[in-house]
Parts: C-alpha cells; structure tokens; sequence
C-alpha cells in the first residue's frame, strides 16, 4: 500500500510531521498539491492528524495505477458541480430552505431518496421551465478541477459517465461541456412551459446509480476492479460498493464510512493523483 497526502494547500511543515508519523523514509512529489510518503507505516492517529492539518490522506495498492481502470463515473450535484440543482430551483420559488432541509435529510441518509425527491419535486410544480437555464447560467459552477480530472481520465483511455439522482436538464449540458461518454438522471415533466411537479419514467435513485454502473461496465467488458467512481451522499453509496475504487469527495459522513478514499481538502483532480 502506498500513502498519498494532498490538498488545495500543502503545508511543508505540516507534510513533514506526517511522515515522521507514519515513519516514512522519503516524500515523492507527485504535483505540487500532492505527495507520496515512501515506506509509511499505518497509524490509528493519522487521519485525525491530517485532519487538523487540513490534509487528505489516501492508502492506495501500490500497484494500482490509472490506466489499470476503464470506467469512471461520477455524482453530480455537490461532487461534479457545486450546487444542489434542486435547491437552487426552489429558491425561485422561494422555497429553498424547505427543499434543502429535505435534501440535507436525503443526503445524511435519513429519509429515503425516493420520497424525498417526490417532496420536492412537488413543490417546484408551476415554475417556469426557463428558471432551469437561468440555475445553469448563474448558479452553476464545475467543483475545483473537475476539467483537470476529465482531461486526465481521457488520457489514460477511461470512460466516463455521469450519474444523477438530479435532472436530465443539468446532466446533458454538462455531458456535452465536459465530454462524458454517458449520462443519466431524472427528467422534469413540463407542461405548457412550466413544471408540473413530477418526474417522467423511472426515478434515478442509489440503486438507479449502481445499476447503470454495472450494465455500462459490462458492456465494456471491464472487471468490477476496473472501475472508479465519486459521489458525496449517502444516495451514493450502492455505486461506491459496485466500483471497484470509491471515492467521497467532500462528502457526508456516511459516505465516507463506505469510500475507499475520501477527499476533503482538494480538487477532484485529486483522484489523478492517487493513482499517479
């Protein structure tokens, strides 16, 4: 196992007590944000130390390298992007805080996402269809090196997919901006312009997310082990356990419980670097 230490910001000094720690004998830079710590010995401390130091610390196989993967998937809403779409809408209707309530409880694990996006989606019934495109063009903002990250996957041979418990809306402007293979989410119904409360077809829940996952991957003819993916919620969990590497990136608690690696302090370029 090799130790990966990052972050947006890496104190030099902070660095050093950690490998004086974890006894290693030689820091490697892998880029200027991110470092291997040679020969580290596991300690039951570490992650609370890095934690202060506001450092992300990674234990990945030593012989894991990217090109070893051949499909990444991705979560949407606060992994790819920094907003909650949903929430976001509701704000025109000044309804924000009671949707993101019920988002926050989805994303802890606390209510089923199911119900929860059925609430609130029922409450956006009536808003104009434009109020999308005015989220996407002021609200919406790609996470700290999301592009980095699909440049890098693109250049080991990877396929990428985007997965969402949000909406079609959001997933196929994003698909196109940024390249992704594949997208799937749940589609807004519209009436006459306007939304009407509901969702068309079948919901994109956790499960939705593995499925998609499995069904991509095995069109491909790629190994579970062969397979990355992010999220930040616990809707993401069944699709960290069907990949073959997960990652929680600035997530909840419970989803860093079921990650193999969790990142809270850098990009999503971040994920290169485990891998490098």
């Amino acid at each position: 196992m090799r130790l990966v230490v990052q972050a947006v910001e890496v104190d030099t000094v902070g660095l050093t007590q950690v490998a004086r720690l974890v006894q290693a004998s030689e820091i490697v830079q892998i880029t200027p944000h991110a470092f291997r710590l040679v020969g580290a010995q596991p300690r039951p401390e570490l992650a609370a130390r890095c934690a202060e130091l506001g450092l992300d610390c990674s234990w990945v196989c030593g012989e894991r390298r990217l090109t070893d993967f051949g499909l990444f998937v991705t979560d949407m809403d606060s992994t790819l992007i920094n907003i909650e779409c949903i929430d976001e809408i509701a704000d025109m209707q000044g309804l924000k805080a009671e949707v993101a309530a019920i988002t926050e409880a989805a994303m802890q694990g606390e209510i089923d996402f199911r119900e929860s996006l059925t609430r609130r989606v029922a409450l956006l019934a009536g808003l104009p269809e434009a109020a999308l495109d005015e989220v996407y063009a002021q609200r919406l903002q790609l996470n700290p090196g999301a592009e980095a990250l699909m440049r890098g996957l693109k250049r080991a041979g990877l396929r990428t997919m985007l997965v969402s418990g949000g909406f079609t809306f959001f997933t196929d402007r994003l698909k196109a901006r940024l390249g992704f293979d594949h997208a799937y989410a749940n589609e807004l119904e519209v009436a006459e312009g306007r939304l009407t409360g509901r969702v068309r077809g079948e919901i994109v829940d956790g499960a939705a997310k593995a499925a998609h996952l499995v069904r991509v991957r095995d069109e491909l003819g790629l190994a579970p082990e062969q397979t990355i993916a992010a999220g930040d919620g616990a809707n993401d969990i069944p699709m960290l356990r069907a990949a073959g590497f997960g990652v929680a990136y600035h997530a909840k608690p419970v989803l860093r419980e079921a990650a193999d690696a969790s990142l809270s302090h850098s990009g999503l370029d971040g994920i290169l670097n485990l891998f490098a």
